[in-house]
């Protein structure tokens, strides 16, 4: 385990609702040479989708990954998205909803289920992104100058790049044009 304690000193804090203080390709400019090449080489497997990290094979990459923080960051998305299709079946009273594998981790259920238990799918993203948050504190532990805390850094600014994509005029729009869309079908009886 390597001490960035120069590089940790030196980075801006991070707050969920505040502006990102540089994008995530900043971030990976500025620590390239500053890391270890074994160390900075796991960046490739720091994703807010686990599955598409490189050999998405999970066995494979888990053996690959010399990061705990990464491979227990992965293992909580994974099972919170797991929960998420799990409890969308069993929602939409899928026929396949019970052979649906459900996640592990608790604390990625529970977030799933008040998730699923919200009206607006902004809020309901929303929420996903602010415990995503939270796991990533959780996970990384409380050194702000080890890999790990590097690995979380980037992760937040990951999620903070996501969130700035949300556009509640656009994505209210849009909620309006599929519903009358799905209402138009269900009042012809056609699927398209």
């Amino acid at each position: 385990m390597d001490s960035y304690f120069f590089l940790g000193a030196q980075l801006p804090h991070l707050n969920y609702e505040q502006g990102m203080p540089m994008s995530s390709a900043d971030f990976i400019a500025l620590v390239q040479n500053k890391m270890s090449s074994k160390d900075s080489s796991i960046f490739k497997y720091c994703t807010l989708n686990p599955c598409s990290v490189p050999d998405s094979d999970s066995g494979k990459t888990a053996k690959k990954i010399k990061s705990d923080f990464i491979k227990r960051w992965n293992e909580w998305e994974e099972s919170l998205r797991l929960n998420l299709a799990s409890g969308r079946a069993k929602k939409l009273k899928r026929q396949d909803a019970a052979a649906l594998p459900s996640g592990t981790n608790e604390d990625a259920a529970v977030v799933a289920k008040h998730a699923l238990s919200l009206e607006s799918p902004l809020e309901a993203e929303m929420f996903l992104d602010k415990a995503r948050w939270n796991a990533i504190d959780n996970l990384k532990g409380m050194s702000i100058f080890s890999e790990s805390a590097m690995y979380a850094y980037f992760l937040k600014l990951l999620l903070m790049e996501r969130r700035a994509c949300f556009n509640t005029e656009e994505g209210f729009a849009e909620y309006k044009r599929l519903y009358a869309a799905i209402l138009a079908d269900a009042g012809t009886g056609e699927a398209k």
